[in-house]
């Protein structure tokens, strides 16, 4: 059981390592860093453009990384938000817009890349269970808070 352990955590590590080391080096041609990438990400998927708040949930970073991020988004031009309005929402600007479609198109890229021996059937199981072991595990977790253990 305990390699089933290390193996299953530092798989999860290593790809999220790389998934980083990835996403710096496609982002520093803007000038920008791994962040600003799902920031970028669900901009693009929301036109209407989203609040502070629904990017924090929705990229599962810290308030202040966000405004961070969408500090340095804004100073180069790939958003635009009322900065002096609580819950302003925050859209891209056209530079945004070229830079997500970019980032999106390398997204693909490294999917396919890191799943190219995969069959579709095999890539859909692939996902399919690690989204369970994800659900799993938070099950697991809140268990654990509510049982105080």
């Amino acid at each position: 059981m305990e390699n089933v352990f290390v193996d299953f955590t530092l798989s999860i590590l290593r790809l999220n390592k790389l998934v980083q080391r990835i996403k710096t080096f496609e982002t520093e041609k803007f000038g920008l860093k791994p962040i600003h990438v799902m920031c970028g990400y669900y901009l693009n998927r929301n036109p209407q453009g989203l609040t502070a708040k629904e990017l924090t949930e929705l990229t599962l970073e810290d308030k202040a990384a966000i405004s961070r991020a969408l500090k340095m988004m804004v100073e180069k031009g790939y958003v635009t938000c009322d900065a002096n309005r609580r819950n302003a929402t925050i859209r891209l600007t056209e530079e945004g817009r070229q830079f997500t479609e970019f980032i999106c198109a390398r997204a693909e890229a490294a999917v396919a890349a890191g799943s190219m021996d995969f069959t579709e059937e095999e890539r859909n199981f692939f996902y399919r269970s690690l989204g369970v072991i994800n659900e799993n595990l938070r099950a697991y977790y809140k268990q654990l808070i509510k049982s105080g253990k």
